[in-house]
């Protein structure tokens, strides 16, 4: 039986390179997004890709992608849940609705679409992997509500593996670095981009292919007694601690 996979936030960026991934692997992938034309231009001339439109954060449209992909590939193997979005500034500036905007798609999202998909996740002995944030491991400035966020699904993923493991089910969470990704490239200076590859010990950013190998590899039976971890995919970032670049010289 062919395994499958399915892929939120696969319109673009890590969710497409962890879709690419696991069809290279010949698995069948559900890509999902809430961005219906960028989804619809990612899936295309992609074999064994099936694209289905959804907002992660509407329970409603989640109990409707079950019947979905129900009927799509007939059965789940991996729960990918890299859906979210960034929302950067000063915890004064930070109104209610941003922050409810943040954690309904990079929380509730993650809550509502593993729920939902646990049944047929028990039925394969499955795997969730959840993509956190360096941020979940480490504040910074200006992430009041992405950090926080990402904190959530760390913890999250933990309770899933806690609750889940008696039915098989392998539940982890990936927190990528710094990745070399279009949206960052674009926001970040050069004055950003020194100082990021001076506080990370190989000194540069990662790639999106990067983390998606450590997602795909978490999916996989080689990792088959790893369950309830937190992997920072992030060249060292987190191991530097508050420690001080010019002191490395």
């Amino acid at each position: 039986m062919q395994k499958t996979a399915i892929v939120t936030g696969a319109a673009r960026g890590i969710g497409l390179a962890t879709t690419k991934l696991f069809l290279a692997e010949e698995r069948r992938v559900v890509m999902v997004d809430n961005d219906v034309p960028e989804l619809t231009r990612a899936a295309e001339g992609l074999s064994n890709a099936i694209a289905l439109p959804c907002d992660v954060s509407d329970a409603d449209a989640v109990a409707g992608l079950v019947g979905e992909v129900e009927r799509a590939i007939g059965r789940v193997d991996a729960l990918i849940n890299n859906a979210g979005i960034a929302d950067f500034g000063p915890i004064e500036e930070t109104g209610f609705d941003r922050w409810r905007a943040v954690m309904a798609t990079n929380l509730d999202g993650v809550f509502l679409m593993s729920q939902a998909f646990t049944p047929a996740l028990k039925a394969t002995r499955g795997a969730i992997v959840n993509i956190a944030s360096i941020s979940a491991l480490r504040a910074s400035t200006l992430r009041v509500a992405y950090g926080t966020s990402k904190a959530g699904v760390a913890h999250l993923t933990q309770q899933q593996a806690v609750e889940l493991g008696e039915h098989g089910i392998r539940a982890n969470c990936v927190c990528p670095g710094p990745v070399r990704t279009k949206l960052a490239m674009a926001v970040h200076t050069q004055e950003i981009i020194d100082a990021y590859h001076d506080a990370i010990p190989l000194n540069r950013y990662g790639n999106e292919s990067e983390i998606a190998e450590a997602i795909v590899w978490l999916c996989s039976d080689k990792a088959s007694f790893v369950t309830g971890q937190r992997l920072a995919v992030d060249g060292g970032f987190e191991a530097t601690g508050i420690g001080l670049p010019a002191l490395r010289e």
